[in-house]
C-alpha cells in the first residue's frame, strides 16, 4: 500500500510538472490554433458559405400536377378515373434566363472566399492578442521575481533590525524606514501581479486551456526585434496590400457588389416555365397531350429598386476601399516609427543593463552586508533598482509589442 501511494504521488508531481512546463511561442501558437473557440466557431462561416454555394447550383425542382374526377353526374359516379372517366396530369420546369443562374453562382462562390478572408483577419487579430498577452506575462514574471528577491532581503533586514531596535543597538527609525520600503515594493508588485492576472485569463482564453501558461523566451530571441530596418513605405505598402486579410476582403466585396449588381439586372429579365399535360376527356378530344409555355410580361415589377440598391451598395464599397488604403499608409508609418523609437530607446540602455545591473546590485547588497555603506544608500539604491528593472522589462515589452504591431500590420513576420 505504502508503495502504490508513493507510485500515485509521483504519478501527480509529474502531472503538475507537465501542467507548468514552460512553452516557448512557437509552442504557444500550435496550441492556439488548434484549440481557440473563436477560430473553430468561425470555421462554420466558411463551412456555411460552401454550403450556400452548392446550393445556389441546383436547379429549381419540376412541378407535376394531377387533377381526378371527384363525381361524374352524367354516369352517378365518384372518383370515375378509370377508361371511361376523367384525369388530367401535368409537369412544368421553370427554365432561368439572363444568366441568373451562372450570376448566382458566382456570387455565392465571391461571399465563400470572403468568409475565408474574413476568417484570416481574426486569426491575424487574435495572434496580435496572443503574442502581446505572451510577452506581457513573461516580463511581468520577470519583473515580479526580481521584486520578490528584493523583498525577501528586507524581509530578513527586517527580521534582524527588528531583534537590534528591541535590544536598542540600533534606532527605531531603521527598521521603519525598511518597513517602508518592503511596503512600496509589496503596492509596486501587487500592480504587476494584477496586470499578470487580467493576461493571463487572456492567454487562458485564447489557448482553451484552465491551466497557467508559463511564458518561455529563449536567450537571443528578443534579440530580433532590435535589429533595424529601413523604412520603405512603398514596399511595406505592397506587402500589405498582398497579405491583409481585410484589404482583400475589401477588394472580394467590390467583386460582390459587382456580381449582385448583375444578378439583380438578370432578375428582371423573365423567366420561362415549360410543361406538358395530358387530358383523358375534357380537351377538344380525348386523350390529349399538350405543350405549353408560360413567360410573365415586366410590366410593373422590373426590380428597378434592387438594382438602384446594389449600384449605391457598390460605389460605397469602392469609397470605402479608397479610404482603406489611405488608413493602411498611416497604420504603416506609424506602426513603422512606433517600433523604431521604441528600438532607440531600448538600444541606448542595453549595454548597461546587460554587463553592470546584476553586478552594481550583488556590489551594493555585499557592502552593506559588511557595513561599507549606510543604510539610508542601501534602500535609495533598493529602490532606485527595482524601479530601473521593472523599467527595463516594460522597454522591452514595448519593444516586442510593436514590432509585433508592425508584423501584424503588414500581415509579415519582419522580425
Amino acid at each position: 500500500m505504502k508503495k502504490l501511494f508513493t507510485v500515485l504521488f509521483l504519478v501527480l508531481i509529474y502531472q503538475v510538472g507537465l501542467a507548468q512546463k514552460a512553452i516557448t511561442l512557437e509552442e504557444c501558437e500550435s496550441q492556439f490554433l488548434k484549440n481557440n473557440l473563436f477560430l473553430l466557431a468561425s470555421q462554420y462561416n466558411i463551412d456555411a458559405s460552401k454550403a450556400l454555394t452548392i446550393q445556389s447550383r441546383i436547379w429549381d425542382n419540376p412541378v407535376i400536377t394531377a387533377e381526378l374526377n371527384a363525381y361524374n353526374p352524367e354516369r352517378n359516379k365518384y372518383f370515375d378515373i378509370g377508361t371511361q372517366g376523367q384525369k388530367v396530369f401535368g409537369i412544368e420546369q421553370i427554365i432561368h434566363l439572363g444568366e441568373k443562374k451562372r450570376n448566382e453562382i458566382k456570387l455565392a462562390q465571391t461571399n465563400e472566399k470572403l468568409a475565408e478572408l474574413q476568417f484570416n483577419d481574426l486569426l491575424r487579430t487574435l495572434k496580435l492578442q496572443l503574442r502581446k498577452s505572451f510577452y506581457t506575462v513573461f516580463y511581468n514574471s520577470r519583473s515580479i521575481a526580481t521584486t520578490d528577491k528584493q523583498i525577501a532581503h528586507i524581509e530578513s533586514l527586517i527580521n534582524s533590525y527588528s531583534i537590534q531596535a528591541e535590544k536598542g543597538n540600533i534606532p527605531l527609525r531603521d527598521v521603519v524606514r525598511l518597513q517602508s520600503l518592503y511596503l512600496n515594493f509589496k503596492n509596486e508588485r501587487m500592480e504587476v501581479v494584477n496586470s499578470n492576472i487580467e493576461e493571463q485569463s487572456n492567454l487562458q482564453l485564447l489557448l482553451n486551456t484552465t491551466e497557467d501558461v508559463i511564458p518561455d523566451v529563449p536567450k537571443g530571441e528578443f534579440d530580433k526585434y532590435i535589429q533595424e530596418i529601413p523604412f520603405d513605405l512603398k514596399n511595406f505598402e505592397t506587402e500589405a496590400i498582398a497579405n491583409r486579410p481585410d484589404y482583400l476582403a475589401k477588394q472580394k466585396d467590390i467583386e460582390s457588389n459587382e456580381l449582385n449588381v448583375k444578378w439583380q439586372k438578370s432578375l428582371s429579365i423573365p423567366d420561362i416555365t415549360v410543361g406538358a399535360t395530358y387530358d383523358q376527356r375534357s380537351g377538344a378530344f380525348n386523350n390529349e397531350a399538350n405543350v405549353h409555355v408560360g413567360i410573365p410580361l415586366p410590366l410593373w415589377n422590373t426590380n428597378k429598386g434592387n438594382i438602384k440598391y446594389a449600384k449605391t451598395i457598390l460605389e460605397q464599397s469602392k469609397i470605402e476601399k479608397q479610404n482603406f488604403e489611405l488608413q493602411l499608409k498611416t497604420e504603416i508609418t506609424a506602426a513603422w516609427h512606433k517600433w523604431d523609437e521604441s528600438r532607440k530607446n531600448y538600444i541606448v540602455i542595453k549595454p548597461t543593463v546587460n554587463s553592470d545591473f546584476e553586478a552594481v546590485y550583488n556590489g551594493i547588497l555585499t557592502n552593506f552586508q559588511k557595513r561599507n555603506i549606510s543604510l539610508l544608500e542601501f534602500t535609495d539604491f533598493m529602490e532606485s533598482y527595482n524601479q530601473a528593472a521593472v523599467l527595463v522589462n516594460e522597454m522591452r515589452k514595448k519593444v516586442a509589442f510593436s514590432a509585433e504591431e508592425l508584423n501584424s500590420t503588414i500581415n509579415k513576420d519582419l522580425f
